[in-house]
C-alpha cells in the first residue's frame, strides 16, 4: 500500500510519549513538533493510530500544504483541490479551524472561506452543491495556519479519540483519558506491580492502567471513526484491525482505586464494568487518610484536587495528609502526582526525584515522582541507593523548570474580605508603578498579548459486524446491547 502524510495530534508535554507510540507501530519519518506528531505510513497504518493510540487525540491525513497571505489566498488555494475526489453533492461535511495568526485573528473566518471555496467549485460544476452539518457529518477537514503557512487535512477521526466509548458516567471535571494514559506511560508502568490511585473519581486512571497493563487497544470500545465514512474505506482491512489482539498480554497483578465519594465510588465501579475490566480493577470507598501498607509491590499514580475546577475545604491540610501517609504507609515505593500548585507540593513535604510539566486543560501543571524511602533522605544518599536513575536526569534535563511560585485565585486561607483587599492592595501598586513609569517619559506599549490555549471488550459498535470482540471479558461476538 501506498506511503502518505499523517498527523497525530496530542496535549502539550505528551509529544514524546505519542512519537514512541507511534515508533511502536511502524510509523515513518516521524517529526515531533508541538502538541503534535508528523508521520507517514499507509491505510493500514492509518486504522491502527485511531485504533491503537493511547495519547493521540486525532489522526490527520493533510491533503495539501500551502501558504497564505489573504483570505482571498486561501479561498484560491483551497480551490485549485479537486473536490470531487473527497465530495459529492450528497455528501454533508464541516470544517474545524485552528488559527495561530497575526493575520488571520478569527479561525471561523478562515473555516468560512474554505467552505466557500469547495461549494463554488461543486456549483460551477453541478449547479448543485454539498451541505454542511456540524453533527456527525460524511466528511470532517481540519485546516490550521500557523502564521502564513497552511495546512488542510482529512480528519480521520472524527470524535477525539480520547472518549474511548467506556465512561457511562463521570464526576465534576474528570481527568481526560488521553492524559491519564500519558501520565501512566510516563512512569514507566507496564504492569509488573499492583497498581493504586487512592482519589480515583470517576476511575480514568485504573481503568486507563489495566488497559495498558494487558495492551488492550483503547480502540476497542468505540462506535466508529471518521474514516468509515471515506469513499476508500476497507472494511476488510480495518476489521483485520480491529480483531487484532497477538499483542495482548496476561496481568498478574492488580488495580485498586479509591475515594472518599460514595458517588463518584458508584460511578467509577459503572465505568469499569462497561471496560469489561472487573477481575483486574477494584474499586473501594476509602478516605487516603486510613491509607495504609499495601501488602504487594505497589505504585501510587493520582490526580488530587487542586483548588481549580474542584477543591477541597483544606487543600493544604489534604496535601499535607498525602505526604504524611506515604512517608509512613508507602515505603520504599513510588509514587507520581500530578498537581498545579507550588504551595500544595510544598505541603506534601517529600522530595521529588523528578518533574514533569504537562497541561491539563488550560492548566500547567506537574507531574512530580516520589520515591518513598526507609529511613532519611540523606542517609538513603550515602549508603549509595539510586535515588534518581539515568532516564529521571535525562528527562529532567530535557524539561524546562516548573514556574516556582503561582498566585492563587484566592489565597487557602484567606476570607472574601481578605481576598479582596489583598487584590486591591496590588492593583494600587500596579497603577502607581505605571503611572511612575509614564512620568519618567517611558513609551507606552500596546496593551497586554494574551496566550490563547486553544478478557472482554465493552465494544459498543453499532456496524453489525460479525465475529468481533466481545462484550464483557470473554468471548469474540460483538455487543450491540449499547447501541
Amino acid at each position: 500500500m501506498a506511503e502518505f502524510e499523517m498527523i497525530a495530534k496530542t496535549f502539550q508535554g505528551l509529544e514524546k510519549i505519542l512519537a514512541e507510540e507511534l515508533t511502536n507501530l511502524g510509523a515513518n519519518n516521524i517529526q515531533i513538533g508541538r502538541r503534535m506528531v508528523s508521520y507517514t505510513g499507509d491505510k493500514e497504518l492509518l486504522y491502527r493510530s485511531n485504533f491503537q493510540l493511547r495519547t493521540a487525540i486525532k489522526i490527520l491525513k493533510p491533503i495539501k500544504h500551502f501558504r497564505a497571505t489573504s483570505a482571498d489566498e486561501v479561498y484560491n488555494e483551497v480551490k485549485k483541490i479537486d473536490w470531487s475526489e473527497y465530495l459529492n453533492n450528497d455528501v454533508t461535511f464541516a470544517i474545524d479551524s485552528v488559527v495561530f495568526s497575526n493575520e488571520f485573528r478569527h479561525s471561523k473566518f478562515v473555516a468560512y472561506k474554505v467552505k466557500d471555496a469547495i461549494v463554488d467549485q461543486f456549483r460551477e460544476k453541478t449547479g448543485d452543491r454539498p451541505n454542511i452539518r456540524i453533527v456527525n457529518p460524511d466528511l470532517q477537514l481540519n485546516i490550521h495556519v500557523a502564521e502564513y503557512d497552511c495546512t488542510l487535512s482529512l480528519d480521520s477521526s472524527g470524535e477525539s479519540l480520547h472518549r474511548r466509548g467506556y465512561r457511562q458516567e463521570a464526576v465534576e471535571a474528570p481527568l481526560n483519558e488521553i492524559l491519564a494514559a500519558g501520565i501512566i506511560m510516563m512512569t514507566g508502568w507496564k504492569g509488573e506491580t499492583d497498581f493504586i490511585d487512592p482519589m480515583c473519581g470517576s476511575g480514568t486512571l485504573p481503568i486507563e492502567a489495566a488497559l495498558i497493563a494487558r495492551n488492550i487497544a483503547p480502540g476497542v470500545f468505540r462506535k466508529e471513526y471518521a474514516f468509515e465514512k471515506w469513499p476508500d474505506f476497507d472494511p476488510d482491512l480495518f476489521e483485520k484491525v480491529y480483531n487484532d489482539d497477538s499483542q495482548e498480554r496476561e496481568f498478574t497483578h492488580h488495580i485498586y482505586g479509591y475515594d472518599n465519594n460514595r458517588q463518584a465510588v458508584e460511578i467509577a465501579t459503572r465505568n469499569v464494568k462497561a471496560a469489561g475490566l472487573t477481575s483486574d480493577v477494584t474499586i473501594q470507598f476509602q478516605d487516603f487518610k486510613d491509607f495504609t501498607q499495601p501488602q504487594e509491590k505497589s505504585i501510587i499514580v493520582s490526580n488530587p484536587p487542586y483548588g481549580e475546577r474542584i477543591s477541597a475545604p483544606d487543600l493544604l491540610g489534604l496535601y499535607r495528609m498525602i505526604g504524611e501517609r506515604l512517608k509512613h504507609q508507602f515505603l520504599d515505593s513510588e509514587a507520581w502526582i500530578l498537581s498545579y500548585r507550588e504551595e500544595c507540593f510544598e505541603a506534601i513535604g517529600l522530595k521529588p526525584s523528578l518533574k514533569t510539566p504537562l497541561y491539563n486543560g488550560a492548566l500547567e501543571c506537574e507531574l512530580r515522582k516520589y520515591q518513598i524511602f526507609d529511613g532519611k533522605y540523606n542517609e538513603v544518599r550515602k549508603s549509595g541507593r539510586e535515588i534518581k536513575t539515568a532516564d529521571d536526569l535525562k528527562r529532567m534535563a530535557e524539561k524546562r523548570r516548573f514556574k516556582e511560585r503561582r498566585t492563587f485565585k484566592q489565597g487557602i486561607d484567606e476570607t472574601d474580605e481578605e481576598f479582596a483587599a489583598r487584590m486591591a492592595e496590588r492593583d494600587e501598586e500596579r497603577r502607581q508603578h505605571r503611572a511612575q513609569r509614564f512620568s519618567d517619559g517611558e513609551e507606552r506599549r500596546g496593551g497586554f498579548r494574551g496566550k490563547g490555549r486553544d478478557g472482554g471488550r465493552g465494544g459498543f459498535r453499532g456496524k453489525g459486524r460479525d465475529g468481533g470482540r466481545g462484550g464483557f471479558r470473554g468471548g469474540k461476538g460483538r455487543r450491540f446491547d449499547n447501541d
